[in-house]
């Protein structure tokens, strides 16, 4: 691919994506965050009933996630962010107009329903468009990290902010403000053209569709690390935000630190996206860099250190976390096919909770009994199996590919306009018919642009299922570059007529 056509399709990607950043920096400007603590003591919260609220929110996620990413699959990605926008408002109006407990239980159960929505569709729908855009997924770390960073500034932007129209009105102002906003989301998602690559033309049964969620996630030996590394991934980004403020409480802190820390925590999520795509991480050298600060981090946390040391080591777990989040998130990704992509990643992100909410308990339990420092070490221990999860796939030497077994299901996607069939394997994989002679025959109109959309989607659908097209992709890929960057050179006519007779003077075969 030469480098203007390289260009043009960046610019198209991003000019494709800018209504999705947009939609994402308004569904992150909550005015409400900063003050919702405040807020809940004004209408009767005690400790007590906070836990009760935080367990009902924490349940709701991982109960309707995997139904949601099943939604996006099978009807729109677009329509389900659309309704997590829409759940975003209603949970903020809730909230505004709740003045007991009870009524504000609901608002957060609704919140769940926003989050469950959203965090499984948007990573999905990133990845298919920078797939439908440039052919492969080499630019999707640094898309999502423009989406991390966006959220980071939106989430700083709105906190600073909320606090203070806080003190100059009240806090529930905050919640009906965050209405509108959200209301914005929804119109610039309107706005966004979704990725058509996980349509077929036949829609198949809702119980095929689930069996092949279901053992894309269960029966794919290549993807259970990856799913590891996700959940794991996830539990250390989840206790440090949800118990960071503990270690400020342990260590006496002044109240005037818990604005500026918070700010600099959620930053990472900014921090981390602007670094994804830039450290390697199948690299082993930086990859020993980042576990290793990661390890060292979390051993910080155990020690009883000053204020300023140990907001400094959360804050460095975190955005290396998160840059290790983006990683696994591309991984995840492309190892499964559009179809199921969704429903895969709503179902990772599901047991991610699950697995949250003991673990949130035991820390709980353990800081209250000996100390925030003590508890620590379990973040020590999940950031060792984060290490070695990614060293696993780093030494893999390349991203998982999927497993192809024998037939279980018989079942066939069909274009009804080109005859075309993606066959589905006893792995849960839509595996396009495209042979690998008809590949190589039409990977020079693929890189060009040319081909038609159900085309190129079997060529697209092919590759993670043959090593040997991918690495002929690859390199068809690297000689257009090496040819591109040669100095254009041309013969002397004497040269030309030199070389035209020593074709014309060897022998043929009878």
């Amino acid at each position: 691919m030469t480098a203007p056509t390289i260009l043009r399709s960046s610019t198209s990607l991003q000019r494709r994506l800018l209504p999705l950043y947009i939609a994402v920096f308004l569904q992150g400007f909550l005015l409400w965050v900063p003050v919702e603590k405040l807020f809940l003591t004004e209408i009767g919260f005690d400790p007590a009933s906070v836990g009760v609220m935080a367990a009902a929110y924490a349940a709701v996620v991982p109960i309707i996630e995997i139904p949601s990413g099943i939604l996006a699959d099978r009807w729109s990605r677009r329509g389900v962010l659309i309704i997590s926008s829409a759940a975003l408002g209603l949970a903020a109006l809730i909230g505004g107009l709740s003045n007991n407990v009870a009524t504000y239980i609901v608002s957060a159960l609704i919140l769940g329903v926003y989050f469950a929505m959203y965090s499984g569709t948007l990573d999905a729908v990133v990845y298919d468009t920078v797939l439908e855009e440039t052919g492969d997924s080499d630019d999707f770390e640094k898309r999502i990290g423009r989406v991390r960073l966006v959220e980071s500034i939106a989430l700083v932007a709105s906190s600073l902010l909320g606090g203070w129209l806080a003190g100059l009105a009240t806090p529930r102002l905050m919640y009906f403000l965050s209405v509108p906003i959200a209301a914005l989301a929804i119109f610039a998602y309107l706005w966004f053209r979704e990725p058509r690559l996980h349509k077929t033309e036949e829609a198949t049964s809702l119980r095929s569709h689930l069996a092949v969620t279901y053992r894309t996630l269960i029966q794919r030996g290549k993807l259970l690390p990856i799913i590891g590394l996700a959940v794991l991934t996830s539990l250390v980004l989840q206790i440090v935000f949800e118990f960071g403020p503990l270690w400020l409480v342990a260590l006496a802190a002044p109240a005037v630190l818990y604005g500026p820390y918070w700010a600099a925590l959620t930053s990472t999520f900014g921090l981390g996206g602007s670094l994804a795509g830039k450290v390697q991480l199948n690299r082993l050298l930086p990859l020993s860099i980042t576990v290793g600060l990661m390890i060292l981090a979390s051993l910080v946390l155990t020690r009883e250190s000053g204020v300023l040391v140990a907001g400094i080591a959360q804050v460095v777990l975190a955005l290396l976390i998160v840059l290790a989040s983006i990683h696994v998130t591309r991984l995840l990704h492309d190892a499964v096919t559009s179809t199921v992509r969704s429903g895969v990643a709503s179902g990772v992100s599901a047991l991610s909770w699950i697995v949250f909410l003991p673990s949130a308990l035991i820390f709980g339990i353990v800081s209250k009994q000996t100390g925030v420092h003590t508890a620590s070490w379990m973040i020590v221990v999940v950031t060792v199996g984060v290490g070695i999860l990614l060293f696993t796939m780093a030494l893999r030497g390349r991203r998982a590919e999927p497993v192809i077994e024998q037939p279980e299901v018989a079942l066939e996607a069909r274009s009804s306009e080109r005859g075309h069939a993606w066959n589905l394997h006893g792995s849960g994989e839509l595996v396009s018919d495209l042979t690998c002679v008809e590949f190589v025959e039409l990977v020079t109109a693929f890189l060009d642009g040319a081909l038609d959309p159900i085309t190129e989607r079997r060529l697209v659908d092919h590759l993670p299922n043959c090593v040997g097209c991918e690495r002929y992709l690859d390199q068809f890929r690297q000689t257009i570059q090496t040819l591109g960057d040669l100095p254009p050179q041309s013969l002397s006519s004497k040269d030309r007529d030199a070389m035209l007779a020593a074709f014309r003077d060897v022998p043929r075969e009878p």
